[in-house]
């Protein structure tokens, strides 16, 4: 196959630059590489003849097992909010974190 530049090392370094990540001379050429190789790597995969193969979403058929909603008896609102160290109008109060 032969070797494509697609991506430039202008290109790496406008990257670094929107990512706000500081590279050496050297890891800007080596990026600049791998992400060529791996442009290039779509582009095989993109000369694939795929017209009658389905799409695959997920290679194990999953379902989802589900039960119905049954009511319970639980706790009523004064029992719950019985241990609470602060509550206010049938609410937990917690402290502020933000």
């Amino acid at each position: 196959m032969e070797s494509l530049k697609i991506v430039s090392k202008e290109r790496t370094e406008r990257l670094a630059f929107l990512s706000k990540i500081e590279l050496s001379e050297k890891e800007k050429e080596e990026i600049t590489h791998q992400l060529n190789r791996i442009l290039e790597a779509f582009k095989t995969l993109d000369e694939l003849d795929l017209g009658g193969v389905e799409p695959t979403f997920h290679v194990v058929d999953l379902v989802n097992v589900l039960r119905e909603d049954q009511v319970k008896d639980s706790l009523l609102q004064k029992e719950a909010l019985s241990s609470a160290s602060k509550t206010k109008d049938g609410f937990f109060v917690a402290p502020k974190i933000v």
